[in-house]
C-alpha cells in the first residue's frame, strides 16, 4: 500500500515514547500557561525576562506585512532602522533580518559554501551539541563538515591542525539550548585567529540575558558572524545576522531563504526595536538581576533537595533522566500537579540523555520555584 510506512513509523515513535504532539495553548507568559483550558506554572518557556506578558504600544498605521522579498519591495524603513540600531549596539558593519533563527543559521551556511569549487577548499567545524539549524546548514552546504566534542578546545585544535582547508569556519552556540552551558568564546576566538579561520556564533539563548547591557555572550567578544534571535528573551519573533558589509552583500546575492522569502513584518520589526531598547535600559537590567536571583535560588534549592541538575548558569536548567519513557512519565506527573515542563527526548538530544528541560524566567517567584523543587523531589 502506498505510503504505508507513515503509519508504521508513527507507531514506532509512540512505542519508543518519542512521539511528538502539539498542545493547544490559549494563554502563555513566562510564569503561567493555559493548555486545553487547564492552567499550569510554566517552566518550559524561553521567555527568560518575562516580557511575553507586556504589551508594547505601537502605531496602528504600521503595516502588518512587508508583502514581498527584501530584494523586491519588502525592505522598508522599519527593517532598515532595526538593522542599523543593532549594528550600532553590537559593533558590526552590516545586518540582515530573517523570519526565524532556523532560517538564518541554515541558509547562511548553505549560501556561504554554495560554490562547488570554493566548497572543495572549505570546512566547517561544529560543536557536537550545536542546534539542529546549524547542523542542517552544515549538512546541506557543500563544504566538509567536521564535528568536535562539546566545548573541547583541545579536540577542536586537533581538528583544525589536521585540516588542509583554505576556508575554515568554526561554529558554536553562545548558550547551548539543551544543556544550558556556555561556549568558551575567548578560546574559540583565539583558535580562530591562530588557524586563520572565521568564527560564527548563534547566540539565540544569550542575547538579552547575558552581558552588562544584555547584548549576549558576544557583548565583548565579537565573532566574524553573529546570529541573534528575537523569539527568546525579547518575546518577539524573527532573527538577525550581523557581519561585515562584504559578507552581508554576499548573502544578498546567494542566500536563497532571504532572496525568496517575504521580508520580516514591519509591525513586528518596529515592536522588536522598542523591546531591544527596553532590554538595554533599566527595565532589562532589573529583569536580568531578577532572573539571576531566580537561577541562584533554584540551584540552591535543587542542591538542598539532592536533585541532580546539569552545571548550567543560564536560565536553562536540565535534569537528565536518561530513559525517554521515564522522562515522559515524570513530565506527565508534574502536569498532574499543575506544573508544565517539557520532556526532551531523542533525537533532539542524544540517546540515553532524555531530560526535563527547566527554563526559568524573571517572571517566576521564589514560591513558584520552591513548589517546582518540591514536586520534583516527590517524583524523582
Amino acid at each position: 500500500m502506498p505510503f504505508s510506512y507513515i503509519k508504521t513509523h508513527l507507531q514506532q515513535r509512540a512505542d519508543d515514547a518519542l512521539l511528538r504532539q502539539r498542545q493547544l495553548i490559549s494563554h502563555s507568559t513566562g510564569r503561567e500557561i493555559t493548555v486545553n483550558t487547564q492552567q499550569y506554572l510554566n517552566f518550559a518557556s524561553n521567555d527568560y525576562l518575562g516580557f511575553a506578558a507586556d504589551v508594547i504600544q505601537h502605531d496602528t498605521g504600521t503595516a502588518l506585512g512587508s508583502n514581498s522579498s527584501p530584494l523586491v519591495t519588502g525592505y522598508g524603513i522599519e527593517q532598515h532602522q532595526l538593522e542599523t540600531y543593532l549594528c550600532e549596539l553590537m559593533g558590526f558593519e552590516a545586518a540582515m533580518l530573517f523570519n526565524s533563527g532556523f532560517s538564518a543559521n541554515n541558509s547562511v551556511l548553505k549560501a556561504l559554501f554554495h560554490d562547488k569549487k570554493t566548497a572543495q577548499e572549505s570546512a566547517t567545524f561544529h560543536d557536537k551539541l550545536n542546534h539542529a539549524s546549524l547542523i542542517d546548514g552544515g549538512l546541506h552546504s557543500q563544504a566538509a563538515m567536521i564535528r568536535f566534542n562539546h566545548n573541547d578546545m583541545q579536540h577542536l585544535q586537533s581538528r583544525l591542525e589536521k585540516s588542509s582547508a583554505k576556508h575554515k569556519l568554526i561554529i558554536s552556540e553562545g548558550v547551548f539550548s539543551m544543556d544550558g552551558d556556555q561556549a568558551p568564546l575567548a578560546k574559540l576566538k583565539e583558535l580562530a585567529k591562530q588557524h586563520n579561520a572565521w568564527l560564527m556564533i548563534d547566540d539565540a539563548h544569550g542575547f538579552g540575558v547575558f552581558g552588562n547591557q544584555g547584548l549576549g555572550t558576544c557583548e565583548t567578544i565579537k565573532p566574524d558572524l553573529l546570529v541573534i534571535t528575537f523569539g527568546k528573551a525579547l518575546a518577539s519573533s524573527g532573527a538577525c545576522v550581523l557581519a561585515s558589509k562584504e559578507l552581508v552583500d554576499y548573502m544578498q546575492q546567494f542566500n536563497r531563504d532571504y532572496i525568496y522569502s517575504t521580508g520580516l513584518s514591519p509591525l513586528i520589526t518596529n515592536l522588536t526595536r522598542q523591546r531591544i531598547k527596553q532590554i538595554v535600559g533599566d527595565v532589562g537590567a532589573l529583569r536580568r538581576n531578577r532572573l539571576a536571583d531566580n537561577i541562584d535560588h533554584f540551584k540552591k534549592q535543587a542542591l538542598a533537595h539532592k536533585i541532580a541538575v546539569m552545571p548550567s548558569m543560564s536560565a536553562i536548567q536540565p535534569i537528565v533522566l536518561g530513559c525517554a519513557e521515564q522522562t515522559l512519565e515524570a513530565a506527565n506527573k508534574l502536569k498532574e500537579k499543575g506544573i508544565w515542563l517539557t520532556a526532551i527526548r531523542p533525537p533532539t538530544v542524544p540517546f540515553n540523555t532524555a531530560r526535563l528541560r527547566i527554563t526559568l524566567s524573571a517572571a517566576h517567584t521564589h514560591d513558584d520555584i520552591n513548589r517546582l523543587v518540591s514536586e520534583l523531589k516527590a517524583i524523582l
